[in-house]
């Protein structure tokens, strides 16, 4: 099994000229600890997760030193940039620039691999330097969880996946950024949140009249968008 077999696509993403605050908003609202930051062209160029917004000045949670340990362990550049993250209202300056990613071809023991050495909880997916899609742990427990035969997934089934998620882009009422898909065998499992039943149950219809689909679990989480916290 390959990324661009689990990979949630499209993802929701932000700009560098977006604020803190937006962000921070943009997290609540859709359910998500992260945030993608791409520029104009759509090249990937940051990720802004909820760790980047803990160490703020505006909440008073800013990292305070010794003064002797400033003075003998930390260097200038290190406060300076400690203090642009904390006091910055622009993403920009807050998000994390130095990121690790694969291909839609990498398998997903190497995900696994990268999401373990670097202890993350998500790659991004990109191709000819482009955000395609991104891979979490959770995406990786769906594909454990949803599979019955091994994880060597045939042709027909990667075919199967992309027409289910072709059609979902295309309807207006599917939040698919906060959709994935699996598909085993002609079974699907579909995963992620969802606002209400009737939405709830067109994923379903969707998925159970594609041609060549045997069956469909339902693994979606209904949530509220209204007052979720």
């Amino acid at each position: 099994m390959k990324a661009r077999d689990v990979m949630v696509s499209p993802v929701i993403t932000t700009k560098p000229s977006a604020s803190v605050k937006e962000v921070a908003q943009f997290l609540l609202q859709n359910h998500i600890s992260a945030v993608p930051v791409v520029d104009d062209s759509g090249k990937l160029v940051g990720i802004v997760s909820e760790g980047d917004l803990m160490r703020r000045a505006d909440l008073g949670t800013e990292r305070h030193r010794a003064w002797w340990l400033t003075a003998l362990f930390t260097a200038e550049e290190t406060l300076a940039a400690e203090y642009v993250k904390q006091h910055s209202r622009k993403v920009a300056d807050v998000m994390t620039k130095r990121l690790v990613t694969a291909g839609p071809d990498a398998a997903l023991n190497e995900i696994a691999g990268l999401l373990e050495r670097h202890s993350i909880k998500r790659v991004p997916i990109v191709e000819n330097g482009a955000l395609v899609g991104i891979v979490s742990r959770a995406n990786l427990i769906q594909a454990l969880a949803a599979d019955r035969k091994g994880l060597n997934i045939p042709l027909s089934d990667v075919r199967l996946r992309e027409r289910i998620m072709a059609h979902l882009k295309v309807q207006p009422w599917a939040h698919t950024s906060l959709l994935n898909v699996t598909v085993n065998d002609g079974i699907v499992d579909i995963w992620g949140l969802t606002g209400s039943e009737a939405e709830k149950n067109a994923l379903r219809v969707a998925a159970e009249t594609t041609p060549g689909v045997r069956a469909v679990n339902d693994n979606l989480i209904l949530r509220s968008w209204q007052n979720d916290y």
